[in-house]
């Protein structure tokens, strides 16, 4: 949190605890940030919680593990400051170490993503970095109903819904420190992306959401070949 607030130090820094169970809200304070709180387990609660709670002019939403750049948010507000985003992602695969995944989820990323962008026309190469900025604008004009991991899912596709320019800025991926663990859900996580994407592909592009199966379906199978899961 110190590297943020030394990179941007005119922002305000919020944490919301969301039942933690260890000392990270007593360091979040200790290091000055605003504590917030949210009873609702899962990640799009938070956020839900944190876009009714907070005024600003421009938001960054990063998860709390230190694996994002914090010198680098300069980076990713310049496109909302220069007025040619209303969301900015950061793409985590050009700047990152073989530790900074865990196994088959470069791979699941890369496959939930072009799915998104044959679904959605969109062009992006990280659909589901946690690291990124939305304008004011943005997140006045869009509903969140993710309560969990899927809520990064969620804001892009009603950006990219409401017509607003989601942009990408590649930036370095770190490690988690020894000792963290990720919430994340390898397999009931993944679904819930999955369903977010074809439920509202289905509600606007029916079409387009048949081909995108068959190819899903196509790249499952390799996959499963290439990782000896058939055979």
């Amino acid at each position: 949190m110190r590297d943020f607030r030394a990179a941007a130090p005119e922002a305000k820094v919020y944490v919301y605890d969301n039942n933690s169970t260890d000392n990270s809200v007593a360091l979040a304070r200790e290091a000055g940030a605003i504590v917030g709180e949210e009873g609702r387990q899962g990640k799009g609660y938070v956020i839900q919680t944190m876009f009714a709670q907070i005024e600003a002019d421009v938001y960054v939403l990063v998860d709390g593990d230190d694996t994002y750049s914090a010198p680098d948010v300069g980076k990713l507000l310049r496109p909302i400051r220069e007025g040619r985003a209303g969301m900015v992602v950061a793409s985590r695969l050009k700047t990152h170490s073989s530790e900074s995944f865990r196994a088959f989820h470069a791979l699941g990323n890369w496959m939930f993503t072009t799915l998104f962008n044959l679904l959605f026309g969109a062009r992006l190469s990280d659909m589901l970095s946690g690291y990124r900025a939305l304008s004011r604008e943005t997140v006045r004009s869009i509903t969140i109903l993710s309560g969990g991991f899927d809520v990064e899912t969620e804001l892009t596709i009603r950006a990219i819904d409401g017509g607003i320019t989601v942009a990408e800025v590649p930036l370095p991926y770190g490690v988690r420190p020894e000792g963290s663990e990720s919430k994340l859900r390898t397999i009931p996580d993944g679904l819930r992306v999955l369903r977010r994407m074809l439920l509202s592909g289905r509600r606007s592009r029916p079409r387009i959401l048949i081909a995108a199966a068959a190819l899903l379906a196509l790249i499952v199978l390799a996959a499963a070949g290439l990782t000896g899961w058939i055979g």
